[in-house]
């Protein structure tokens, strides 16, 4: 009987420190990182009364008999469960997706203590701390590599107040762009352009030739007219140019009566149009033959170029080319075979034939007049416009190229040998070369009549370099700005292996980058493949010197891509435009921000508009999270039984990662707990009536004796 007073009693003791359990869990249903825990019930040592006894024969066995003592709480079982996320508007409030604890200590990282609780915020010393003043641990920022070493041991997590940032020259500067290989742009600029002050000596840019006129680099053939539209250029291709009309006045006297013409003309191509005439008679007049052979000759003009007239004073036939049809010939040869027909043997040259050769070695007046750049083809016509009759004596007409990247051709005067310019510019057309329609365009727009001495100017339509270009701010030692841009402009196109663009790197004054004029300018070039990708590009760096009291010489290194590849500079068939362009200096500044990411790295923004992280929380994992043993305050301790701290960067090796601005609630369920007090509550009721029953058994037992 007494017994059951026991197992009443231990039953009572079992559901009080249940209640004690739960009663903690409900408390702690607001506490930040809370895990509730368990009350787990076990039964007392047994009293048995008989053994089991096995079955014997016919017999059956026998089960033991035994009667239990009550219960007892044999352990409680912290659950480690995810509470719930909730957001906060604190930046240094940090919440665990996962599994792992916050690593604090009290002492400087002596001794260690571990928390759910992201309630951390920063000390008057800039020591990183929870509610408890412990101070967080986790990784610094290394000075010298810039960079957050996770690898090292934990220590305190401080970041001082007032933290500012050096500043960090440029060492390199990257660019990703494509350059429009294609035969219409939008991104173009003259072919050359004048800059203003007296020019310097060459080679420095603008480069003049021996009369002082700027030479205008860059192949004619990959350029583009005003709208933007490639001439594409193929070999042999070009014009004629006249420059005053070809005139033949020294004809023989016409005589009358039965003469024919008979006259041959040599064409350009080398082949011969012989022009003849009929009817003959003895009694016609000198003005009757006269116009019979003037009407044979125009009758051909469309084919010969060469248009005849009568002159009645002189009584003799003149002969014209004016260079002014683009099917006729240009260039004529006159063979008359008989007298009396006012023409003689001789030569009514007019025009010049300016061919496009994409090998030309860029010497202007060649034997064909041949060019290859606007310098070869400048130069070469202003030969022939100050001496057309080649006698050694040249006037003062003047052909340049100009700011608009356009023809300029002046007759100034002031020479005996001035003449009035009747320019005339017609296409070539000539089997095998049929005619470039915009370069012919471009060219003919100089076509005009500017009488000797008069100043008059005449121009051809733009002639534009496919370019581009892309600027960003590098910066010197003591974190001054000064912008680097960079400018391509299209200069050569190989059909087997690709185009070439000059490049012109250049920083405002007085900042330098070489050792020559213009101190402040470098120029280089780029190469692409025919596939598009990147071959070379030089210079690979920059020395550049801000001369403003900074560090001189300071090492840029460019970066466009690598060789053969598409990481970079490319050159597509689509509109130049720069995609990406970076370089890692930055001035000085002030920290103004911290913000924390999901790896658990405290990234400060500082006014300079950089950012990078300061530190890194650590993070403990441990084998068993249930034997970690508490001691208020929202803090774990390890024990024997939890096993030791794994400690690692949050989001690995299976530790939660980060989230800031949230703290995680508890995980005590309200709806579990106030159920589960129900239970107690019954239990306990229970175990109360076992102790009353049994008192009344032996009240009625004791009334026996009475």
């Amino acid at each position: 009987m007494l017994k059951s007073l026991f197992s009443g009693i231990s039953g009572l003791q079992s559901h009080q420190v249940a209640m004690d359990v739960e009663a903690n869990n409900i408390a702690n249903v607001n506490t930040t990182g809370f895990k509730y825990s368990r009350a787990n019930f076990s039964d007392l040592l047994a009293q048995t009364r008989s053994i089991a006894t096995a079955p014997q024969g016919s017999l059956g066995g026998k089960n033991a008999v035994q009667v239990g003592l009550g219960s007892t709480i044999s352990s409680t079982t912290r659950i480690f469960s995810q509470g719930s996320v909730q957001n906060s508007d604190k930046n240094t409030d940090v919440a665990i997706q996962g599994d792992g604890f916050y690593i604090i200590s009290p002492d400087g990282g002596n001794t260690y203590k571990y928390t759910r609780s992201g309630d951390f915020k920063f000390d008057g010393s800039g020591n990183f701390v929870d509610n408890n003043g412990f101070i967080v641990q986790g990784w610094l920022r290394d000075s010298v590599t810039g960079k957050v070493d996770s690898t090292a041991s934990i220590t305190n997590i401080n970041i001082p107040p007032g933290l500012t940032t050096p500043a960090n020259p440029t060492n390199n500067v990257i660019l990703k762009a494509n350059l429009n290989s294609g035969p219409l742009v939008k991104n173009s600029s003259p072919a050359y352009e004048i800059k203003s002050g007296t020019p310097p000596a060459a080679p420095v840019p603008p480069a003049i030739d021996s009369n002082g006129n700027p030479i205008a680099s860059g192949d004619i053939g990959i350029m583009f007219n005003g709208a933007g539209e490639a001439f594409s250029l193929q070999k042999d291709q070009g014009v004629w140019a006249s420059f005053q009309a070809s005139e033949k006045k020294d004809g023989g006297a016409v005589t009358a009566g039965a003469v024919e013409l008979d006259v041959t003309f040599t064409l350009d191509d080398g082949t011969t149009k012989q022009i003849t005439t009929t009817g003959g008679l003895a009694g016609n007049s000198v003005v009757v033959n006269a116009n019979r052979f003037v009407s044979a000759i125009n009758a051909q003009t469309s084919i010969t170029g060469i248009i005849a007239s009568y002159d009645v004073v002189n009584n003799k036939i003149d002969l014209i080319n004016d260079n002014s049809a683009v099917s006729a010939s240009h260039n004529i040869n006159v063979s008359a075979s008989a007298g009396g027909d006012g023409i003689t043997t001789g030569a009514v040259t007019t025009a010049y034939k300016y061919q496009y050769d994409p090998t030309a070695s860029s010497i202007p007046l060649n034997a064909n007049k041949t060019f290859r750049t606007m310098a070869d083809l400048r130069q070469a016509m202003e030969a022939q416009a100050r001496d057309p009759d080649a006698n050694g004596i040249e006037n003062n007409i003047e052909i340049k190229v100009n700011n608009t990247g356009k023809f300029e051709l002046s007759n100034p005067g002031g020479s005996a040998e001035d003449y009035d310019i009747n320019l005339k510019i017609t296409a070539i057309i000539q089997p095998g070369v049929t005619q470039n329609t915009r370069f012919t365009q471009n060219m003919t727009s100089m076509n005009a009549v500017l009488p000797r001495a008069s100043g008059g100017k005449t121009f051809s339509q733009s002639f534009n370099a496919a370019t581009h270009s892309s600027s960003i701010d590098l910066f010197d030692s003591l974190g001054s700005k000064h912008t680097l841009r960079v400018e391509f402009r299209k200069t050569a196109v190989d059909k087997l292996t690709g185009s070439t663009w000059d490049m012109n790197i250049s920083v405002p004054e007085p900042g330098s980058i070489d050792t020559t004029q213009p101190f402040n300018e470098k120029t280089g070039s780029i190469k692409f493949n025919n596939d598009g990708s990147l071959s070379t590009f030089n210079p690979p760096n920059i020395s550049f010197s801000g001369n403003n009291g900074s560090a001189p010489d300071q090492q840029v290194a460019l970066f466009f891509g690598t060789a053969n590849g598409f990481d970079g500079m490319t050159s597509f068939d689509s509109q130049s435009s720069t995609s990406g362009i970076s370089q890692d200096g930055y001035t000085g500044g002030d920290l103004v921000g911290i913000r924390i990411d999901q790896s658990g790295t405290l990234v400060g923004s500082f006014s300079n508009g950089r950012s990078f992280g300061l530190a890194q929380i650590g993070m403990a994992k441990f084998t068993n999270n249930e034997g970690l043993s508490t001691e208020g305050g929202n803090v774990y301790i390890q024990t024997a039984n939890s096993g030791d701290p794994i400690i690692g960067t949050a989001a690995t090796a299976g530790r939660g990662f980060i989230q800031s601005s949230a703290l995680e609630a508890s995980n005590v369920d309200l709806s579990r707990a106030l159920t589960q007090l129900i239970i107690i509550q019954r239990g306990f009721q229970a175990n109360g009536k076992t102790i009353t029953t049994s008192d009344q058994l032996l009240q009625t037992l004791i009334q026996l004796k009475n």
